[in-house]
């Protein structure tokens, strides 16, 4: 790709250093008392009626006091700095069903739900159930204390939901993907072009019940002049051991070298500590998320706890075709290729608000 083929530096809210954001806390939204009471009111209505997690709609579980700000939430995810925080829920005082009610019917506001795994999980959880390390290649991040590497995920949104924090570390951290983007754009133009270019991704790893070992997308997009990223330098690297996967030239290797340089600099990421009952809104296209190291308390009913939620979208984001995961991630209402469901699909909020134990 040649220099003038490639696009100019953001310059929209989503290109941002974390360190002039924790300055302040306007990314940070908290509910008020009557928001709080709608949402337990919801909730307890949801689990009480325990529809169909794969076919329940947003509309049959309309918000009053919240609607103004999930409209709210929604925009600035999708077309502003690209992530926030909710503070406010009491989840010390609710049961982990009355939690998980509450939250997807905010996801069903926030997006459609989408299956995060073969088995067709569309609350899945954060709880550590191994002591493998991500060197490992069997090791499931969600299921290990290790910490992780900055990384998207496979959907338009991705979102966490802290139940309990860690006894020590655990701390979400996100960088933006379009100041990574204007640093390597300064300092290495002639590298920048690549990125847009398609690389393989290593599938297997992320999913062991993945129905092949790779896909294929670029790192970034650009689209009528939106800017979307798609990283995780580590999943390009581990699908180089695939029979077939073409090797990675020097000046790829370098750009992926340069991209992670920068992503790790002082000053680039937002830190966050979870507190109980705080929920992360995160667009998948405009910042990447890792997480610290951290050691759990020994009880399982103390043990660090987070739920997760993968949403297509409520926007349509312009994307260059074949972009990140969306062409092989799942929809809520079936499984895929018309398969039977997986025997241990968990579709009802009761049994999907427990974690698998998985090693």
């Amino acid at each position: 790709m040649s220099v003038i083929d490639i696009p100019s530096p953001v310059e929209t809210a989503a290109a941002w250093r974390g360190d002039r954001l924790m300055q302040g806390q306007a990314w940070i939204y908290t509910l008020s008392d009557a928001q709080l009471h709608e949402l337990e009111q919801i909730g307890i209505r949801f689990v009480d009626e325990d529809p169909d997690l794969r076919t329940v709609q947003a509309e049959d579980y309309p918000l009053t006091e919240c609607a103004e700000a999930v409209a709210a939430w929604r925009r600035e995810v999708d077309f502003g700095r690209g992530f926030l925080l909710v503070r406010g829920l009491r989840t010390q005082l609710y049961s982990d069903a009355l939690s998980s009610a509450i939250y997807y019917v905010l996801g069903l506001h926030m997006g459609d739900p989408i299956r995060q795994n073969e088995m067709g999980d569309l609350i899945d959880h954060i709880y550590a159930t191994s002591d493998k390390t991500m060197d490992d290649p069997t090791a499931l991040s969600s299921k290990v204390r290790d910490k992780l590497v900055y990384h998207s995920d496979s959907s338009d949104i991705v979102s966490l939901m802290c139940l309990r924090p860690a006894k020590q570390g655990g701390t979400s951290c996100l960088v933006s993907g379009a100041e990574i983007y204007n640093e390597i754009l300064r300092r290495r133009p002639d590298l920048a072009g690549l990125l847009l270019e398609p690389f393989n991704w290593d599938w297997r790893r992320q999913d062991h019940s993945a129905p092949a070992d790779t896909y294929s997308s670029p790192i970034v997009s650009v689209e009528q002049d939106v800017f979307s990223m798609y990283a995780g330098s580590l999943y390009i690297i581990t699908a180089q051991a695939y029979p077939g996967v073409p090797k990675l030239t020097d000046d790829q290797l370098e750009v992926l070298r340069l991209f992670d340089e920068i992503t790790y600099e002082d000053g680039m990421a937002i830190d966050m500590d979870f507190r109980p009952g705080d929920i992360q809104w995160l667009s998948n296209y405009a910042a990447l998320h890792a997480r610290t190291a951290f050691a759990d308390y020994p009880e399982p009913q103390r043990k660090r706890h987070l739920l997760r939620l993968w949403l297509s979208s409520k926007t349509d984001r312009p994307l260059v075709p074949g972009f990140g995961k969306n062409g092989v991630v799942q929809h809520r209402a079936a499984p895929r290729d018309g398969k039977p469901e997986h025997p241990d699909g968990r579709f009802h909020v009761g049994i999907a608000a427990v974690p698998r134990l998985m090693a």
